[in-house]
């Protein structure tokens, strides 16, 4: 999987942290793992917060090496994020078109279900994270129906963790649609933050254990 640097991994991952959309202690998840760690993109909700999450963002998918030439995000949580990206990558020096989808098409007005620019030649689908790779799905869908072609996907976070087989969520979307998942920062960069923290040092054991347990190893 593509990825940025290390450095910037860390500098967005003490971003989560300082704004506590990085937590530390006993979460339940969606799949009923009890995790030692938790993040909630949600509480990003401040218009400084975005902007700069924008920037990482904007930062992963140019050092990803990804070919595009639009972005995307699936309604909902895609909506505020591929906004945000769209003008981090223009702060950045690339001035892209963006769009998001309606959940139901609209009958009046403009009409239909996307909103924005029309999808077009390569297009980078932005989310928070993948689990079951279900708005993955619709929005190559979508894509593909425009005539255009998805190019990749870019996410918050990789925990990096088994689905139901021996990949995880974000491998099963490589290899069933054959593009790129890019994500800033990954249960790797976590694990490295927590080591160089001793105000964190406590939470090491636990989160190692559970990548131990619920991890995908490559290479």
């Amino acid at each position: 999987m593509p990825a940025a640097s290390a450095s910037f991994r860390q500098d967005f991952l003490e971003f989560a942290l300082a704004c506590e959309v990085l937590r530390f202690g006993e979460f339940t998840t969606k799949s009923g793992r009890l995790s030692p760690y938790f993040f909630n993109s949600g509480l990003i909700n401040r218009g400084s917060a975005l902007a700069r999450l924008g920037a990482f963002y904007a930062e992963a998918a140019l050092a990803s090496g990804i070919a595009f030439d639009m972005v995307f995000g699936p309604a909902y949580k895609g909506i505020p994020l591929v906004s945000a990206v769209a003008i981090g990558l223009a702060a950045k020096g690339h001035d892209l078109p963006y769009s998001f989808n309606r959940k139901e098409a609209k009958d009046h007005g403009d009409g239909g279900r996307i909103v924005g620019a029309p999808l077009r030649g390569r297009v980078l689908i932005v989310d928070d994270v993948i689990t079951a790779g279900t708005s993955v799905r619709e929005s190559v869908g979508l894509i593909r129906d425009a005539g255009a072609e998805p190019a990749g996907v870019l996410i918050m976070i990789d925990r990096m963790e088994r689905g139901t087989g021996t990949l995880s969520a974000a491998e099963e979307v490589e290899a069933h649609f054959g593009i790129p998942v890019v994500a800033i920062a990954t249960l790797d960069d976590v694990l490295a933050l927590v080591a160089k923290r001793a105000s964190l040092a406590d939470h090491l054991p636990r989160i190692k254990a559970y990548r131990e347990r619920y991890g995908v190893f490559s290479g």
